[in-house]
């Protein structure tokens, strides 16, 4: 009995040493790792703005192509009203 306990105690001791060390690694490079998370939060990659500058445009030109279309109803409308034969 005593045999076994001291041939899985060294076998024990560097299950536990290496989870310690794995342990106080974590520890320490915790605050780095919450840093860097809280940069990259912070501050946007190129492909975050390409991508953010390609919903403004397709936005944009949305927008104009529907104010594009108000105006030439609204000109259909007045050229009507004006008595125009071909108001196009």
């Amino acid at each position: 009995m005593k045999r076994t306990l001291l041939l899985s105690t060294p076998a024990l001791m560097l299950v536990l040493s290496g989870c310690i060390a794995r342990t106080a690694a974590n520890v320490v490079t915790l605050p780095v790792r919450a840093g860097a998370q809280v940069v990259d939060w912070s501050t946007t990659s190129q492909e975050e703005a390409d991508r953010n500058y390609g919903r403004k445009m397709r936005k944009q030109e949305a927008r104009d192509a529907r104010e594009r279309k108000k105006e030439e109803e609204q000109r259909r409308r007045e050229c009507r009203r004006a008595g125009y034969d071909n108001c196009g």
